[in-house]
């Protein structure tokens, strides 16, 4: 491992939820210190940085962190700051889209508007979906997934969802199901959408264990697995991404706040989920 880096300023996305450990795994900065065996990496640069590291390591709250060369990465001139906070979310909905058996002119159907949720709508839609089905009970969530991707949305509190996907796909149901909602009545309320032979792929991190139709699944042959944070290629996919216009990243925030003012924010996003994606912290005012 080379020496460390010391970057002084960090755009940040809300996220981890414990403390003593500083908070942030969603953040980008500008590089202020480099370590003597730092190779490659200047001071000034504005960089991303993989969170995916096990042992000394500090939040992107703090004013200033320090992590190991192999996981910065140099911003493209035309990807800001902002956007670059959100490169780690987006690497999870990149990596969970290749990870499937998605094929160009599937149908898929999104499991919740979050921020993942938006994330794997706009992936799909790079890859060349045919369709993109999302469900989705929140009207800002709706409308944001419109904006990026999403072709069709189904609210289920309004409608029967194996019954409107089955109009979509001329009674196919759905070639592969993406759920980052984790709701076990959402989960088993969208089994019968699915294809025979089809995919559902849990990209959510569950409170409690959920109780699943088995039997549903197994009688259509549905294939159920997991995809859990991202590889390195799909965090640089990303960046690559982004730089050639074909992913919206800023466009995903929904407000910007002061360090200061994380407290509030975190609660903003408890009291009013339906308001936000994505609430972006300046570390450095």
């Amino acid at each position: 491992m080379s020496g460390p880096i010391l970057v002084s300023k960090q755009d940040y996305s809300t996220g981890g939820k414990e403390t003593p450990v500083t908070l942030g795994h969603e953040f980008s900065g500008i590089i202020e210190e480099v370590g003597e065996d730092v190779k490659g990496l200047v001071k000034g640069q504005r960089a991303v940085v993989r969170p995916t590291i096990f042992d000394g390591y500090g939040g992107g709250m703090a004013r200033f962190i320090v992590a190991p060369q192999e996981h910065f990465y140099i911003l493209p001139n035309n990807v800001s700051l902002e956007a670059g906070a959100l490169v780690e979310p987006l690497a999870v909905a990149w990596h969970a889209v290749n990870l499937s058996p998605f094929k160009i002119n599937d149908t898929a159907l999104v499991l919740g508007g979050g921020p993942i949720g938006i994330g794997v709508i706009q992936v799909l839609k790079l890859q060349g979906a045919k369709n993109i089905i999302l469900v989705e009970l929140m009207e800002n969530r709706k409308k944001l997934a419109k904006e990026l991707g999403a072709t069709h949305i189904f609210d289920p509190k309004e409608c029967d969802i194996p019954t409107e996907v089955s109009k979509v796909t001329d009674k196919k149901g759905a070639d592969i199901i993406f759920d980052s909602a984790g709701v076990e009545v959402a989960l088993n309320g969208i089994i019968h959408a699915c294809r025979v032979h089809g995919t559902i792929v849990n990209i959510a991190v569950w409170e409690d264990n959920p109780s699943l139709d088995v039997n549903d699944m197994t009688y259509s042959e549905i294939n159920y697995m997991g995809a859990a944070l991202y590889d390195e290629r799909s965090f640089l996919s990303v960046i690559h991404a982004l730089s050639y216009g074909q992913l919206d990243a800023e466009k995903m925030i929904t407000a910007r706040i002061k360090l200061e003012d994380a407290v509030k924010g975190l609660q903003e996003l408890i009291d009013h989920r339906d308001r936000h994606c994505k609430i972006l912290i300046d570390a450095q005012t």
